[in-house]
């Protein structure tokens, strides 16, 4: 009797979130339209709030995390738009839609590729701030952990909230309008955690902040696992 164990083997759920991924990635990496437009209007508003506050080192430190916040959302906002605009105008949308596959599956692979996107800008957004803002201490492990938290809620919303809109005339301009509102709670938690651990507070004062970002990220991703069937049908 052969009781060798069989390898393991990707479930066809796991298949087709990771050829999502890698069918963004390449595409991402052969153009570079998505990445390049986010890169660029991150570092914009970083110019842009590094020559308009002109204020002493104190209050540099003090506003750091309302301007990285502020550069994440936005740069996140148009990789959003654009991830989904650039499957509807080239077809491959529908062409997703139509494969006999979960489609839950087609969302986790369009999200967690998002993801990635928004991590990347992150990755080269913090450096440039450190130096144009004299600040060395972004790299904190803490201020780490909250933008990955807060980057899972913001891609999970987001990219559910972008299927929505992407069939509407008005995609750029409705997306940022539902999205917004329900990212409040995620931006207000994730900047008051992040000017926690750039002040030096304790993990214990800031306990609820982070739970609160955890508890965000598990209740969207739950809500768009159980609703996305419906809202790729409208």
């Amino acid at each position: 009797m052969n009781t060798t164990p069989e390898p393991l083997q990707a479930t066809p759920f796991l298949r087709v979130m990771f050829a999502v991924i890698w069918k963004d990635l390449s595409a991402e990496w052969r153009s570079r339209e998505l990445l390049s437009a986010m890169l660029v209007f991150a570092l914009i508003v970083i110019f842009i709030f590094n020559f308009a506050l002109e204020l002493d080192p104190k209050s540099r430190a003090g506003i750091t995390a309302g301007v990285l916040w502020v550069t994440f959302t936005f740069a996140g906002t148009i990789g959003l738009n654009r991830s989904l605009a650039m499957e509807k105008d080239r077809g491959c949308l529908d062409g997703l839609l139509l494969a006999p596959v979960d489609r839950t599956a087609i969302y986790f692979g369009k999200m967690i590729a998002n993801l990635i996107f928004m991590l990347v800008v992150a990755a080269i957004v913090l450096p440039v701030y450190a130096v144009l803002y004299n600040n060395f201490h972004l790299f904190h492990p803490g201020l780490l952990l909250v933008i990955v938290l807060g980057s899972v809620g913001y891609a999970a919303v987001g990219t559910l909230l972008a299927t929505m809109t992407v069939q509407t005339r008005t995609r750029d301009i409705l997306l940022p309008i539902l999205l917004f509102p329900l990212a409040i709670p995620l931006i207000v938690a994730s900047v008051k955690a992040s000017s926690g651990f750039l002040g030096g507070q304790s993990w214990s004062d800031l306990r609820d902040w982070v739970n609160l970002l955890v508890v965000y990220d598990v209740v969207f991703i739950a809500a768009a696992f159980m609703v996305f069937d419906f809202v790729v049908e409208e």
